[in-house]
């Protein structure tokens, strides 16, 4: 939830398996204070890429969900490309990574790791 105001809706969701996931590598990291830092940055074959990060700094300009315990932090100029976006985490056979699911993109990659806005 935002921690500015506790009757806004959370900018990121993550699913049960992304939760699970994060928490995972939030603990190999050995990362107890901070969080999950999810932002955009110029580039890729769509025109905007995810950044996803750990982070312990959190600065007043972020802004903070949590979800069962996990915070997820993000800069205000990404939030305007990630409001409303769901984290998943897909494992297979062979690998496994996160799968943004993001009501923002107009188009996407081929990976889903790039879109356009």
């Amino acid at each position: 939830m935002d921690t500015t105001e506790a009757t806004q809706a959370p900018i990121i969701t993550l699913t049960e398996s992304a939760l699970e996931e994060v928490k995972r590598l939030l603990d190999v990291q050995g990362i107890t204070e901070g969080g999950l830092r999810l932002g955009v940055k110029g580039g890729g074959c769509s025109g905007l890429s995810y950044t996803v990060n750990f982070d312990e700094k959190i600065s007043e300009y972020d802004t903070v969900c949590e979800a069962d315990g996990v915070k997820v932090i993000v800069d205000a100029k990404s939030a305007i490309y990630l409001t409303g976006m769901e984290l998943d985490y897909k494992k297979d056979l062979v690998s496994g990574g996160f799968k943004f699911i993001n009501p923002n993109a107009n188009k996407t990659c081929g990976c889903g790791e790039s879109f356009s806005a």
